[in-house]
């Protein structure tokens, strides 16, 4: 007697794709903490306090604490940008009503992506440094503290995962002819938040760096379990240079959709 065999109906092939997008969602943002390479060679270098590093670390501290202290108006606008423009908890408020927005269109995945990204960037952040318990820089004079240790920096990570989030949820519903200036001013941003962080002296360029990778290691991760969504569904391959969803335009997705 042949087999029988059973053809699944669209409903009951989005429903096996949501789950296989959940589970790989989930898993992704979990091993995001141990496959970081990048990352991981550098965790083991801070421990291992590399002399090469260290001096790097050591020399760009001084040097730019030289600045901040002989130049008090570029030190505040320094302090703005890190403390105001800057600031995790204004990034991750932006980052909180982009996923309402798509709540709101029913774009149920991507914003999925959106909260998760944020949050296993957080958390995972959070975890790190409590392991690794590194000292922040001890100037003489400082222009600025910062509570908690020092690696990675939690500043670098969130605006990593922040204006990637923002850049590649978005990039559908922005022109083409902006697109360009959008990753410009989002790359200009990340580096500007690290680059803040070591001239007012509270991280070492060392966990600047630590903090862009792991935040970068997040974001690709998720990204890759949307990806796989993606073409669970048969939606075709999404370009970075189009966003994650190029479907979410300034139309209203239909109920069910919205990826």
């Amino acid at each position: 007697m042949a087999a029988r065999t059973t053809t699944l109906g669209p409903r009951e092939r989005r429903r096996t794709a949501d789950r296989r997008f959940g589970a790989r969602l989930l898993g992704s943002a979990a091993v995001a903490a141990v496959t970081a390479v990048p990352f991981g060679l550098l965790l083991v270098l801070v421990e291992g306090q590399w002399r090469p590093l260290r001096r790097l670390d050591v020399s760009a501290a001084r040097r730019l604490h030289e600045i901040a202290l002989e130049h008090p108006a570029w030190t505040s606008t320094l302090r703005f940008l890190s403390d105001r423009v800057w600031d995790p908890l204004t990034l991750r408020t932006a980052v909180a009503l982009l996923t309402l927005w798509l709540l709101h269109r029913r774009a149920w995945r991507l914003a999925a992506w959106s909260a998760v990204t944020a949050v296993a960037g957080g958390v995972i952040g959070l975890l790190v440094k409590t392991v690794v318990e590194r000292a922040r820089p001890s100037l003489e004079d400082p222009v600025a503290r910062a509570p908690g240790f020092s690696f990675p920096s939690g500043h670098a990570m969130t605006a990593t995962t922040s204006f990637a989030v923002l850049l590649l949820v978005l990039l559908p519903v922005v022109p083409r002819r902006w697109r360009a200036a959008c990753w410009g001013a989002a790359v200009l941003s990340v580096v500007g938040v690290g680059f803040t962080r070591v001239a007012l002296g509270v991280h070492w360029f060392s966990d600047v760096l630590g903090g862009w990778l792991l935040g970068l290691t997040v974001v690709a991760l998720t990204a890759w379990a949307f990806e796989a969504w993606r073409a669970d569904t048969g939606r075709r391959p999404a370009d970075v240079g189009e966003g994650l969803e190029p479907e979410l335009t300034g139309e209203r997705p239909e109920a069910g959709g919205g990826g």
